[in-house]
């Protein structure tokens, strides 16, 4: 039996490889499919911590953003030819090419990326994603793991050395996420107890 008999529907890639237009162009990918480094990626089922958790940073992102700022959840955002991920929540400039039918945004568009690591995701969201986020000139990073001794988010906080053009981490949050940048920003970790 061929691999045709047993995908045959599987993408198969151009002699050139796989570009980020092709992720918007192919039909019938699965949803919150990525690519990364000229492949494609796709997500598996999220957990409830996952789901939980993006909902509260959403919502004190949505809360405490200026108005120049619009925070959005599962939007691919293009760094490059090969390299298209969904960060789990991003907070983009406002305004320009917006609206209902965006299907992506680009890196100058990104004040922070957010990544809530999962088990099928641990190596890309702890290093692959952070590479490309910083390499492309995203200035903030957060990474978001859950704290084994009581199931809450841990929220590492990371800003781009604008030299060295990397990720430095800035501080690790636990009970309470209050930051000054990229804008004033105070959420109480602990409120996924009620959710």
């Amino acid at each position: 039996m061929s691999v045709e008999d047993l995908f045959p529907d599987w993408p198969r890639p151009p002699y050139e490889g796989f570009t980020a237009e092709d992720l918007f162009r192919m039909p019938d990918l699965p949803p919150h499919t990525q690519m990364i480094d000229g492949s494609f990626v796709f997500r598996s089922r999220q957990s409830c911590f996952h789901s939980v958790t993006n909902c509260l940073l959403e919502t004190g992102l949505s809360r405490a953003a200026p108005a120049h700022l619009d925070v959005v959840r599962e939007m691919v955002v293009v760094l490059g030819r090969r390299q298209a991920p969904e960060p789990d929540i991003a907070v983009i400039h406002a305004g320009g090419d917006r609206g209902p039918s965006v299907d992506r945004y680009y890196a100058r568009d990104v004040v922070l990326a957010v990544e809530t690591v999962s088990p099928d995701s641990e190596e890309r969201d702890r290093g692959r994603k952070p590479q490309l986020y910083a390499e492309a000139g995203i200035e903030h990073f957060w990474r978001v793991e859950m704290d084994g001794s009581d199931d809450r988010p841990v929220v590492h906080v990371h800003e781009r050395d604008r030299v060295a053009g990397v990720y430095e981490l800035t501080g690790v949050h636990r009970a309470c996420l209050r930051l000054a940048v990229p804008f004033d920003i105070d959420i109480d970790l602990t409120e996924i107890d009620r959710l």
